[in-house]
């Protein structure tokens, strides 16, 4: 069993408890806009030219990294077996022992490579090792809920309520992404809403109000907000793919403010991240 991975990023301390190693898997079903891994969409390898690295030294290059003597050819995605996984992640083992954390797997949409993630996330579990995975929830329930036997906490996002608006602007099924949320709450997972603050695009006042809503009608108590940022735009240039947010200000937590108030109104402790 193999699953296309673009990245394993070590020392994290913004996607759950601890110090964490992520898995990122690559393929998401969605195309949300404002992606911050816009290399993670794509379920295929994909190999780029970083321009201002080409020296020319070929009339027709062959898009080769190993033959590629200034590095400016670029691959995103790489197959692995579990075991393989295995060996890169435990290598961190101690700094989950020590600080409380341990390994998440995101993305992409790791719903998209599912039986994988969850063999993967079984062995963990074997060793003790605290699980979680950040999900759009945009994939198959039965396999969620398979998945979700071996996780510690679900980073669950909410984006846009509107199921036409959803549909349009992510590609999403919000329906479904409601399903299989209500399915993770209704097994006693610990599931964890973040809300993406992106202007323009899902902090009105309704969308907001119809997730605080939803999430209350879910019983959870904790709701996490991520205020845009631009750390990905760089990476739209290279892909050479168009960013629609690339005039867009950064978010600080300031503008964000309004919407923390009103959440914490409402009875929830809100966490801030993504700065």
């Amino acid at each position: 069993m193999k699953a296309l991975i673009f990245n394993i990023q070590r020392y994290s301390i913004h996607d759950g408890e601890g110090i964490r190693t992520v898995v990122f898997f690559k393929g998401c079903p969605l195309h949300c806009p404002w992606c911050s891994n816009p290399e993670s969409q794509s379920f295929d390898v994909e190999k780029v030219m970083i321009e201002n690295k080409c020296i020319h030294c070929k009339a027709v290059c062959p898009m080769d990294p190993v033959e590629c003597p200034s590095g400016a050819i670029e691959v995103f995605g790489k197959e692995y077996t579990v075991d393989e996984v295995m060996n890169e992640v435990l290598k961190d083992s101690i700094f989950y022992n020590t600080s409380g954390g341990g390994v998440t797997l995101s993305g992409g949409e790791v719903l998209g490579q599912a039986p994988f993630a969850t063999e993967l996330l079984k062995r963990l579990k074997r060793l003790g090792i605290d699980t979680a995975i950040e999900t759009s929830g945009m994939g198959s329930t039965v396999l969620l809920k398979q998945m979700a036997e071996y996780l510690d906490t679900i980073l669950f996002d909410l984006k846009i309520m509107d199921p036409k608006k959803a549909k349009s602007i992510l590609g999403a099924d919000i329906n479904l992404i409601k399903t299989n949320i209500e399915a993770l709450v209704k097994m006693g997972k610990n599931v964890i809403p973040r809300i993406p603050l992106i202007p323009g695009y899902n902090m009105d006042d309704e969308n907001i109000k119809r997730i605080v809503e939803f999430v209350k009608f879910l019983g959870l108590k904790e709701v996490h907000i991520l205020p845009f940022h631009q750390y990905g735009s760089g990476k739209y240039e290279f892909l050479k793919k168009e960013y629609a947010l690339k005039d867009v200000k950064q978010l600080k937590e300031e503008g964000a403010l309004n919407i923390r108030k009103y959440i914490e109104g409402q009875g929830f402790k809100v966490v801030v991240g993504g700065l």
